[in-house]
């Protein structure tokens, strides 16, 4: 069995980057990292985020999902980041020492492809991170989804494209990543297979949570134990009554109430 504490405390270790008793026995020169959820991080251009919970009577496991624009690896991803007791850690492994974290990646659309969609006539700036004019299709996983180059069907999203050394008013490539989310969201979603990667297969999924209030990574006046989300959490974990999610706050996790992707 488990308690409300225990999933509390090891937010908090996660909140605080320090990595848990659950982690795999190490040796000295290997690194274990411990990330949380950052919907504020200068490398990565934030689209969408929800929060996967999965649990039974003796094993828990909260995944939270972030996807976006990861601007210095010229690449869009989804970010699943694992706390839990169950958790199968990601482990890359090299000759001089072992990194094991709680989080794994998954490409959306990699770095060739946003290569050969990168708009190639105009000054310096009007070549870089900015989509063509001629492009009409873009390859997301598996598919290829049409492109939208009319800067004022973003705008009404909410995008606003950006408008220096940008006569023409290309979409940028974080543009297209928060575009998906906002038209087409499953476009750019984790899928339940590639969830289950790093925890069991067996373990029953509970709920997915797409709206909640998030109080900054940053903040570290207040911990996950001390905010009502994290406690609602704990709560439905340890019951697995999904019916006690009924949080007081006003959702806040969409992209546009967070700078991101700036660095």
């Amino acid at each position: 069995m488990f308690t409300e504490a225990e999933i509390l405390s090891q937010l908090d270790l996660t909140f605080k980057g320090e990595p848990s008793a659950y982690y795999p026995a190490t040796q000295p020169e290997d690194i274990k990292y411990n990330f949380f959820l950052d919907l504020e991080h200068g490398y990565c251009e934030t689209a969408g985020s929800r929060i996967h919970l999965y649990g039974d009577t003796a094993r828990w496991a909260i995944v939270f999902e972030k996807s976006g624009y990861q601007n210095r690896a010229t690449a869009a991803e989804i970010e699943l980041t694992y706390i839990g007791n169950c958790i199968d850690y990601p482990v890359n492994k090299y000759p001089e020492r072992n990194y094991i974290s709680n989080t794994s990646r998954i490409v959306l659309i990699d770095p060739e492809e946003f290569e050969r969609i990168e708009n190639k006539v105009g000054e310096e700036m009007e070549t870089f991170e900015l989509i063509g004019q001629d492009i009409k299709e873009i390859k997301v996983r598996d598919r290829l989804i049409p492109f939208d180059s009319d800067y004022k069907n973003y705008e009404k999203t909410g995008i606003n494209v950006r408008d220096y050394d940008n006569p023409k008013k290309l979409i940028g490539f974080g543009d297209f990543v928060r575009y998906l989310h906002e038209t087409d969201p499953s476009a750019i979603a984790a899928r339940e297979e590639e969830i289950y990667q790093h925890i069991p297969q067996e373990l029953p999924k509970l709920m997915i949570i797409n709206d909640f209030h998030f109080i900054s990574a940053y903040d570290e006046s207040v911990p996950p134990s001390s905010q009502e989300m994290y406690k609602l959490i704990a709560n439905i974990l340890v019951t697995g009554e999904i019916v006690n999610w009924k949080p007081t706050k006003e959702p806040n996790n969409h992209w546009t109430n967070w700078e991101s992707g700036n660095l």
